[in-house]
């Protein structure tokens, strides 16, 4: 049964008091708000997950906010409820301001949901103990660019955006690596999205001799260029972003459409734990079991750090932690090592993951 948020507000200590070898781990995250549902989400995962750590995690949650002065409250509070470790945080206002205060006090952070580059780009400069476990900002454009390059060698490729600046740095981070690769597409070109067709683009794609087409655009432009493709007798093999993931439209996507994304966590992990998140109400997609892992980590460094008399932040920057969603270390930034951006091929139902 799902908790609700009234148990999980402001500093409620839900697995009892403190024992000696507890380890106090609090999570942040926006618990009110437009946010709440995906902050409800990681505090349950994390509950969970704090329950069945071993030594015993007590668990202590904040309501972040999403913003600058609920981050730096929820820091505060934390740092009162004497945590080891923070886990959480969306947005990059609150944990901005939360970061100074926790630094302060020694208290490391795994942030679940916050993609902004900066973030760990000036550890150097600020010095903030904050380890990232998800994706950067930039990870979507590096992805398309190392996978697509790798994967598209021999083929006669061209590379195609719709003119927002999401779809034009995923189309110039394509052509860039393509160029470092000594690699040439036959057709770069800015499409007019949101129209009800594509042929005079499929037919453009087509007078160049492309095969395989990088669309730098939303679910709906992709999948009719897909169709209109198809009723020029083309075998266009269409490529996108992140944004296939979106709900579907009237047009239905071509099977063989390609997608660079995040890994689904909720193929990687065991069965056994994505049954137990549901049954206890939990939504799985979303921060759900990134919200799990990132307990399980904080949960073996500490201990690890304790049993070591190591530095916590020396234990989360040297470990190769394995949790719920597969192994994870960090680079020297607090990003993590490997990208967990994969390729996936459309089978008519769903997206696999291109192995």
């Amino acid at each position: 049964m799902r908790r609700g948020l009234a148990p999980l507000l402001m500093c409620c200590a839900l697995s009892g008091p403190a024992a000696a070898a507890d380890i106090v781990v609090g999570v942040a995250a926006p618990l009110t708000g437009p946010s709440a549902l995906l902050g409800e989400q990681i505090a349950e995962a994390a509950y969970v997950a704090a329950q069945a750590q071993s030594p015993g995690v007590v668990f202590t949650a904040v309501d972040d906010q999403c913003t600058a002065a609920g981050g730096a409250n929820a820091a505060r509070s934390l740092v009162a409820s004497k945590v080891s470790i923070v886990v959480g945080f969306l947005c990059a206002e609150s944990i901005e301001a939360a970061l100074p205060i926790l630094q302060a006090a020694n208290v490391p952070v795994i942030t679940v949901g916050v993609r902004t580059d900066s973030l760990t780009d000036r550890r150097f400069k600020t010095g903030w103990p904050v380890w990232r476990l998800g994706p950067r900002a930039d990870g979507e454009r590096n992805a398309v660019g190392e996978i697509l390059t790798r994967e598209w060698r021999e083929q006669l490729f061209a590379i195609i955006d719709d003119g927002t600046i999401y779809g034009r740095e995923l189309a110039e981070s394509l052509r860039a690596a393509a160029e470092q690769v000594a690699l040439v597409p036959v057709f770069i070109d800015t499409f007019r999205p949101q129209l009800d067709n594509q042929i005079g683009l499929a037919g453009r794609l087509r007078k160049a001799g492309a095969t395989h087409v990088f669309a730098g655009g939303d679910f709906e432009d992709i999948a009719v260029l897909g169709r209109d493709a198809a009723t020029l007798g083309m075998d266009l093999v269409i490529a996108g972003g992140e944004s296939l993931r979106a709900e579907p439209g009237p047009v239905p996507l071509p099977a063989g459409t390609l997608m660079i994304a995040v890994q689904d966590w909720a193929t990687v992990a065991d069965p056994a734990l994505v049954r137990q998140l549901q049954d206890e109400g939990v939504m799985i997609d979303g921060y759900a079991l990134p919200a799990y892992a990132a307990v399980q980590v904080a949960a073996k460094a500490v201990a690890d750090a304790e049993a070591s008399s190591r530095p916590l932040a020396d234990v989360l920057s040297d470990t190769l932690f394995e949790t719920a969603i597969g192994p994870v270390d960090f680079d020297d930034k607090g990003d993590l090592a490997a990208s967990p951006y994969r390729l996936f091929r459309f089978d008519g139902t769903a997206f696999v993951e291109v192995r």
